[in-house]
Protein backbone atom coordinates (compact mmCIF):
# COMPACT_ATOMS: atom_id res chain seq x y z
CA UNK A 1 0.00 0.00 0.00
CA UNK A 2 1.07 3.19 -1.07
CA UNK A 3 1.60 6.37 1.66
CA UNK A 4 -0.04 9.74 1.68
CA UNK A 5 2.55 12.59 0.29
CA UNK A 6 2.33 15.70 1.30
CA UNK A 7 2.38 18.02 -1.61
CA UNK A 8 4.96 20.40 -1.99
CA UNK A 9 4.35 24.17 -1.57
CA UNK A 10 4.50 26.85 -4.13
CA UNK A 11 7.87 27.34 -5.11
CA UNK A 12 8.94 31.23 -5.93
CA UNK A 13 11.96 31.58 -7.57
CA UNK A 14 14.04 34.86 -7.00
CA UNK A 15 15.94 36.88 -10.23
CA UNK A 16 18.20 38.52 -7.34
CA UNK A 17 20.44 39.98 -9.80
CA UNK A 18 17.64 41.61 -11.69
CA UNK A 19 16.00 42.31 -8.66
CA UNK A 20 18.52 43.98 -6.91
CA UNK A 21 19.09 46.04 -10.19
CA UNK A 22 15.64 46.84 -10.47
CA UNK A 23 16.04 50.03 -7.90
CA UNK A 24 19.36 52.34 -8.73
CA UNK A 25 20.39 52.48 -4.94
CA UNK A 26 24.05 52.16 -5.58
CA UNK A 27 23.89 48.26 -5.76
CA UNK A 28 26.83 47.91 -8.21
CA UNK A 29 29.13 49.13 -5.84
CA UNK A 30 28.45 46.24 -3.07
CA UNK A 31 26.72 43.44 -5.31
CA UNK A 32 27.54 40.94 -2.66
CA UNK A 33 25.91 43.06 0.31
CA UNK A 34 23.18 44.34 -2.36
CA UNK A 35 21.68 40.54 -2.71
CA UNK A 36 22.37 40.24 1.04
CA UNK A 37 19.91 43.06 1.55
CA UNK A 38 16.78 41.19 -0.73
CA UNK A 39 17.63 37.87 1.07
CA UNK A 40 16.97 39.27 4.63
CA UNK A 41 14.28 41.32 2.80
CA UNK A 42 12.78 37.95 1.61
CA UNK A 43 12.91 36.03 5.26
CA UNK A 44 9.07 36.56 6.08
CA UNK A 45 8.09 35.75 2.16
CA UNK A 46 7.86 31.73 3.19
CA UNK A 47 5.21 32.62 5.67
CA UNK A 48 3.46 35.33 4.57
CA UNK A 49 3.73 34.10 0.15
CA UNK A 50 3.08 36.59 -2.29
CA UNK A 51 -0.56 38.17 -3.51
CA UNK A 52 -2.38 35.40 -4.98
CA UNK A 53 -0.29 32.84 -3.36
CA UNK A 54 -0.37 32.48 0.27
CA UNK A 55 2.20 30.90 2.34
CA UNK A 56 3.37 28.51 3.03
CA UNK A 57 5.78 28.58 0.32
CA UNK A 58 9.48 27.61 -0.91
CA UNK A 59 11.67 30.64 -1.73
CA UNK A 60 15.04 29.88 -3.64
CA UNK A 61 17.07 32.85 -4.83
CA UNK A 62 19.15 32.68 -7.39
CA UNK A 63 22.75 34.30 -7.32
CA UNK A 64 25.16 35.16 -9.60
CA UNK A 65 28.38 36.91 -10.53
CA UNK A 66 30.16 38.48 -7.46
CA UNK A 67 26.75 37.86 -5.08
CA UNK A 68 27.00 33.80 -6.19
CA UNK A 69 28.53 33.38 -2.14
CA UNK A 70 25.59 34.80 -0.36
CA UNK A 71 24.30 32.56 2.17
CA UNK A 72 21.24 31.31 2.37
CA UNK A 73 19.12 31.73 5.25
CA UNK A 74 16.74 29.63 7.60
CA UNK A 75 13.82 30.38 4.68
CA UNK A 76 15.27 31.69 1.84
CA UNK A 77 18.11 28.97 -0.13
CA UNK A 78 20.43 30.11 -2.49
CA UNK A 79 20.95 28.68 -5.53
CA UNK A 80 24.38 30.02 -6.93
CA UNK A 81 24.26 30.11 -10.93
CA UNK A 82 27.30 28.14 -12.49
CA UNK A 83 27.02 29.95 -15.93
CA UNK A 84 24.01 32.77 -16.21
CA UNK A 85 21.34 33.12 -13.53
CA UNK A 86 19.02 33.34 -16.26
CA UNK A 87 20.15 29.94 -17.55
CA UNK A 88 20.29 28.41 -13.79
CA UNK A 89 16.18 29.61 -13.60
CA UNK A 90 15.02 28.06 -16.58
CA UNK A 91 16.41 24.60 -15.56
CA UNK A 92 15.02 24.97 -12.02
CA UNK A 93 11.76 25.71 -13.48
CA UNK A 94 12.92 22.83 -15.54
CA UNK A 95 13.60 20.34 -12.80
CA UNK A 96 10.12 21.36 -10.37
CA UNK A 97 7.94 21.03 -13.83
CA UNK A 98 4.34 19.86 -12.63
CA UNK A 99 4.98 21.80 -9.17
CA UNK A 100 2.98 25.48 -8.77
CA UNK A 101 5.79 28.05 -9.44
CA UNK A 102 6.51 31.81 -9.55
CA UNK A 103 9.29 33.25 -10.85
CA UNK A 104 10.48 36.86 -10.12
CA UNK A 105 11.93 38.93 -12.60
CA UNK A 106 11.76 41.75 -14.92
CA UNK A 107 13.84 40.28 -17.53
CA UNK A 108 11.30 40.00 -20.63
CA UNK A 109 13.42 37.55 -22.52
CA UNK A 110 13.54 35.37 -18.73
CA UNK A 111 9.69 36.00 -18.39
CA UNK A 112 9.31 34.21 -22.03
CA UNK A 113 11.37 31.04 -21.28
CA UNK A 114 10.04 30.16 -17.99
CA UNK A 115 6.74 30.87 -18.89
CA UNK A 116 6.76 29.04 -22.00
CA UNK A 117 7.47 25.80 -19.24
CA UNK A 118 4.34 26.49 -17.19
CA UNK A 119 5.68 28.82 -14.40
CA UNK A 120 4.06 31.77 -13.50
CA UNK A 121 5.90 35.32 -13.22
CA UNK A 122 5.66 38.18 -11.49
CA UNK A 123 7.83 41.53 -11.29
CA UNK A 124 10.31 42.64 -8.41
CA UNK A 125 7.46 45.04 -7.30
CA UNK A 126 5.25 42.09 -5.94
CA UNK A 127 7.70 41.20 -3.25
CA UNK A 128 8.15 42.79 0.31
CA UNK A 129 9.56 46.09 0.39
CA UNK A 130 11.48 46.98 3.76
CA UNK A 131 12.84 50.28 4.18
CA UNK A 132 16.39 50.16 4.02
CA UNK A 133 19.20 52.56 5.54
CA UNK A 134 21.91 53.69 3.54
Amino acid sequence: MGGVTTPRPPLIIVDAANVVGSKPDGWWRDRHGATERLRDRLVGLAEIGLPGIPGPVEVVMVVEGQARHVAPSPTVSTEPAPRSGDDRIVDLVSEHRGRQMTVVTADRELRRRVADLGADVVGPSALPDARMGT
